[in-house]
């Protein structure tokens, strides 16, 4: 536990282990608003452009959040492991937004975004797969859900 999330805590009166409830569900308020504002701003600019515009200002917020937050310096401990990682991770965040603006370009972001979230499903499978987590009953049907939800979506 940071202290950044100490502050987090506090504020918002989450016991310390339920913390990634809270960030979750933040995240999905943030990706719901990143659609229908991706949607609006995508209209009549290449989406490519689009999506280059969108990365540099998550760019600019983060690493402000970074050296505001007195983290600059801890940049030199990341070992060659994490950043291998983390570069992969960056090569597959920029391939999805752009694959995403250009669906959000095309499609309706009510279609969209759902279908997108079937990412969720090849999250579970794939952690599964190679970080060996465990697959409940109660997470295969929630998959089966999300998976139906997102062909149901697809669907004219």
């Amino acid at each position: 536990m940071t202290t950044d999330s100490v502050v987090w805590c506090n504020f918002a009166g989450i016991k310390e282990t339920n913390m990634w409830k809270f960030y979750a569900l933040l995240s999905a308020l943030f990706a719901a608003l990143t659609a229908i504002l991706a949607k609006l701003g995508v209209g009549q600019i290449n989406s490519n452009l689009a999506t280059a515009i969108r990365t540099g200002v998550v760019l600019l917020l983060t690493w402000g959040i970074v050296i505001f937050g007195s983290h600059l310096q801890e940049v030199k401990d990341v070992s060659r492991t994490t950043w291998i990682f983390l570069i992969l991770s960056g090569l597959a965040t920029g391939l999805s937004w752009l694959c995403y603006f250009k669906a959000l370009q095309l499609g309706d972001v009510s279609r969209v975004a759902p279908v997108d979230k079937l990412s969720v499903v090849f999250t579970i499978v794939i952690a599964a797969l190679l970080l060996h987590e465990q697959v409940t009953p109660k997470v295969i049907a929630g998959a089966v859900l999300i998976t139906c939800g997102s062909i149901l979506m697809m669907l004219k």
